[in-house]
């Protein structure tokens, strides 16, 4: 008998470290103003801090149930009635997960088979692509180009086959800092209602979205969410990322199945945390409802920074990042001009090009603005002088 060690054959052997570790190791290394992974440099609501400490300190540090704690799904529900006009069953339609990532993994791994298809819109959101290969899916992607990085629904509508199981969309989107209407959703239902096709609907932008008619929600609409799983994030909304809370609202069937992966994939989340998170939802609202003006704010100041310089800035219509074309700087690819960015200029910033599977020519860098105002500024003024 062999004692070599055993090398398992990967199930994703095209994939390595992601991109976003990458880049903000490299912002370290150089000491650079790291706007590439997408996380703010301050700090949460001072009460939700606070009222961690104190469901800590009451003794709630046991396993929360497999679904999440009742207070914090029933002001989901509650949250999700006043925004979408739709109050889901708190029991039976709400789940929380340890993030929107583990939430969009059970999903996919509760919904695909074998040989199923996946039609995402390129560029895409990194942890699709693997929880779709894990589950034996095949993945179509379609290709959304800038500006606009409009969906062609003709194009959309002849991608579908009876194979088709499900559609990932994500709104406000990153990376393209682009939101959907009201009227992108009703073209899916149009496209997708006479077939056995379920949505996943990555929405934790949610309340960071300035298009004019607010975000549009899978939720909102009265037939899609029959059928789709909306996947919402409170690491985005309450500025905790390291937390590691999200959730998803779904039709029971739905929710029962997703609830199947999840009680294997991590059983519940930590308690205090969800316990501090219903206490915040009740007790300040007025958070989230003035997130998008907080980060409008955000956003007007950096694009005012950035005006002279060479850099075009693209739309922003939501999510707390900004595309930049740099072709007026530079010749290099996307992903050589980020790490000539970190190394020489002192600023981390993410190729748009690792988002797509296809090759994708354009000269678009991620800029993160969820940062503290002396970081834009600073950051803004090493860019202009490029």
């Amino acid at each position: 008998m062999s004692t070599s060690a055993l090398i398992p054959e990967s199930k994703l052997p095209a994939l390595g470290t992601t991109i976003f570790t990458q880049m903000s190791a490299l912002a370290q290394q150089h000491q650079a103003i790291n706007l590439s992974q997408g996380f703010p440099d301050f700090d949460g609501p001072d009460y939700l801090k606070e009222r961690l400490a104190w469901h800590v300190a009451q003794g709630a540090n046991q396993y929360a149930p497999m679904t999440g704690v009742a207070p914090l799904r029933e002001a989901i529900a509650d949250k999700t009635a006043e925004l979408y006009g739709w109050q889901p069953d708190a029991a039976a339609e709400v789940t929380v997960t340890a993030g929107a990532t583990e939430a969009l993994f059970a999903a996919i791994s509760a919904l695909v088979r074998p040989g199923d298809e996946v039609v995402c819109f390129d560029p895409s959101y990194d942890s699709y692509a693997p929880a779709v290969t894990l589950a034996g899916g095949v993945l179509k992607r379609l290709a959304l180009q800038p500006p606009a990085f409009a969906v062609d629904w003709q194009q959309f509508a002849a991608a579908l086959s009876p194979r088709t199981r499900l559609v990932i969309v994500n709104t406000p989107h990153n990376p393209s800092a682009t939101a959907w209407q009201a009227e992108d959703m009703q073209q899916l239902w149009h496209a997708i209602a006479e077939r056995e096709i379920y949505v996943l609907s990555d929405e934790v932008y949610e309340h960071i979205c300035f298009a004019k008619g607010g975000h549009a929600s899978v939720l909102a609409h009265p037939q899609l969410r029959q059928r789709a799983i909306a996947v919402s994030s409170f690491g985005k909304t309450f500025h905790m990322t390291g937390w590691k809370v999200g959730y998803c609202v779904a039709p029971a069937a739905l929710s029962a199945e997703v609830r199947k992966v999840h009680q294997y994939l991590t059983f519940s989340v930590n308690t205090p945390a969800q316990l501090a998170l219903a206490d915040s939802l009740r007790a300040e609202p007025e958070h989230w409802r003035q997130l998008p003006a907080f980060y409008r704010a955000k956003r007007d100041r950096f694009v005012q920074a950035l005006a002279r310089s060479r850099l075009e800035i693209l739309p922003c219509a939501g999510t707390y990042f900004l595309l930049a074309d740099y072709s007026a700087i530079s010749d290099l690819d996307d992903v050589a001009f980020c790490h000539w960015l970190t190394e020489h200029v002192g600023v981390a910033a993410i190729p748009l090009s690792v988002f797509c599977a296809d090759p994708f020519p354009h000269k678009l860098i991620r800029l993160c603005f969820a940062k503290q105002d002396a970081t834009l500024d600073a950051a803004a003024e090493r860019l202009c002088r490029l």
